[in-house]
């Protein structure tokens, strides 16, 4: 058999992708799959992905969120999760459960400590993730959002591939740097037949808190010109709020207020 391209879009061999797929915890039924990616770090994937699973919440789903982010997991810290949490069974591991009800899972919970690196190779984290599919109950849950690394490599390849996804969330900023990269993410998705739910443009604006004025510190907005490129929808555009920031820094991000991300949840709820 010929070595794979993960280009499905134009791959002879017609095999089935669902024998690809990691096999669900027996005691987990999870409906929907949303991952969150973007073409690289640094751009606010973390706090969208957090954003989008507690608004979900607030609607009554029952959400999650796997961290697939194993070297560098920021979703604990957002929610004020500690380390060595994680409890098991027979049937698998339990997620940790934050305030408002919100399942997770990342690697920090299964470490003494939050500060030690996770020095292993593509394989041995690629496999990680797929045990956080299989091994962990996830019980009933309505939609289940994948916090991926940034860029085209091991862990999102294992994901596309192994996870049952409807559709991704691509997180950009205004830079054109920002906006060459998240090219390559696009076409991934394509070339896996997954399906792109839109774009949310993170660092977008500045509010200034004495005059109201919008400031735009990275130039205007590229998002919708992207977004007709790419025949996809416009999400959200984030402020750079100091906020938020502080939310995830005190571990509430459960505490946001605001609709920043009420649009991108019709927008999942409709298509995904």
């Amino acid at each position: 058999m010929a070595e794979c391209s993960h280009d499905c879009s134009n791959c002879s061999s017609k095999c089935d992708k669902a024998t690809l797929l990691a096999p669900m915890n027996k005691a987990s039924k999870v409906k929907k799959v949303i991952g969150v990616v973007s073409g690289k770090g640094g751009v606010g994937k973390s706090l969208v992905t957090s954003m989008l699973a507690v608004t979900m919440r607030r609607r009554g789903y029952k959400t999650a969120i796997l961290d697939a982010d194993i070297t560098g997991p920021s979703i604990p810290k957002a929610f004020g999760l500690g380390c060595g949490c994680i409890e098991g069974s027979d049937l698998g591991m339990f997620p940790a459960l934050t305030k408002t009800g919100v399942e997770v899972m990342s690697v920090n919970l299964l470490l003494d400590d939050a500060t030690k690196p996770v020095v292993w190779r593509g394989p041995v984290i690629a496999g990680t993730v797929k045990q956080f599919w299989s091994d962990v109950v996830w019980g009933e849950v309505d939609f289940m959002f994948v916090d991926m690394p940034p860029g085209t490599g091991d862990v999102p390849l294992t994901v596309f591939q192994s996870l049952p996804l409807d559709g991704i969330v691509i997180v950009t900023s205004p830079q054109d740097l920002v906006s060459l990269i998240v090219d390559k993410a696009v076409n991934m998705a394509r070339l896996m037949d997954i399906k792109v739910l839109g774009l949310v443009e993170n660092y977008s604006y500045i509010v200034c808190p004495d005059c109201g004025k919008v400031i735009r510190p990275y130039g205007e907005s590229k998002a919708e010109a992207l977004c007709g490129e790419y025949g996809t929808e416009m999400l959200a555009q984030l402020p750079i709020d100091p906020e938020l920031a502080s939310l995830c820094d005190k571990g509430v991000i459960e505490l946001f207020e605001g609709d920043y991300v009420e649009r991108a949840c019709d927008i999942i709820e409709k298509k995904a």
